[in-house]
């Protein structure tokens, strides 16, 4: 497809991060021919954007369907646009909100951070819960009960689950079509289990089954989302966290999320990039 991008975002210097397709177009096509580029690049997401007044009209699509936001997919944009207009903040419209993003040069790649869509969380009813958990094979007494099972919201919903463990959580495992069924009658975008090393520094993992992606190297909306969480608990957060995320998958990706102490508020979640090419078009 010719303009089409490749970008790896939340990468860990010239390894890994989450790769995602970036059309910048004067318009978008229409919306079978979008699922169809993304279906065929094969990545978890790509984002479409075309000049809108002052903004950037911006769509997601994963192979199977329509997403409401993509964080990694919006870093690659936000890269992107760095790249074709200069250091910058962007502001983006959504299908149902409005935000920024903004890229810059350090080091001799290009950084870039979003700021997220209002966060919010509720705790998960039980019924809910132990279908989740036998989702993965896990047991209540996996679970870290310093951060509660909760649904969480940073721009689409998830779900998160507090481990107790590394272990358990490398172990991670489930079945791609039950997940796949679970996620999307829920309304899900991702599960995002999580393991913390430290009150500051986390090690995730996302499933992706609604998108019919077993996992994701690097989850922006998710980290935003679980930010967000963590302020609602009153964690003891210092207001930033690091996550570590694809190490079990090779794909090593770090993103960075800074909390500010407004219930709901915006998160700016943060990472490195790196092209992987792509047709010039």
């Amino acid at each position: 497809m010719p303009g089409l991008l490749r970008i790896a975002a939340f990468s860990d210097g010239d390894r890994g991060g989450n790769p995602a397709g970036v059309l910048i177009a004067e318009s978008h096509p229409d919306s079978t021919e979008m699922r169809r580029i993304a279906a065929e690049l094969g990545y978890s997401e790509t984002a479409f954007a075309m000049p809108d007044d002052d903004a950037w009209r911006v769509r997601y699509f994963s192979p199977e369907s329509e997403v409401p936001f993509c964080g990694h997919a919006t870093i690659a944009l936000g890269a992107a646009l760095a790249e074709r207009h200069g250091e910058g903040v962007f502001r983006l419209k959504l299908n149902r909100a409005e935000i920024t993003v903004e890229g810059w040069r350090e080091g001799g790649r290009i950084r870039a951070a979003l700021q997220s869509p209002p966060t919010r969380s509720m705790p998960l009813p039980q019924s809910l819960l132990d279908e989740t958990l036998a989702l993965f094979t896990l047991q209540s007494a996996d679970l870290d009960p310093k951060i509660p099972p909760a649904r969480i919201h940073g721009g689409a919903d998830h779900l998160t689950l507090c481990l107790e463990s590394r272990d358990t959580l490398a172990a991670m495992h489930y079945e791609l079509d039950a997940g796949r069924k679970f996620m999307n009658r829920e309304g899900l975008i991702t599960i995002l289990l999580a393991w913390a090393e430290t009150p500051r520094r986390f090690h995730t993992r996302n499933p992706f089954a609604s998108g019919g992606v077993y996992e994701d190297p690097a989850t922006d909306a998710a980290t935003a989302a679980f930010a967000g969480y963590l302020r609602d608990l009153d964690w003891p957060h210092e207001g930033a966290i690091e996550i570590l995320q694809g190490e079990d998958m090779g794909q090593p990706s770090r993103l960075y999320a800074e909390i500010p102490p407004a219930p709901g508020g915006s998160i700016r979640v943060s990472g490195s990039t790196r092209p992987l090419g792509g047709d010039p078009g």
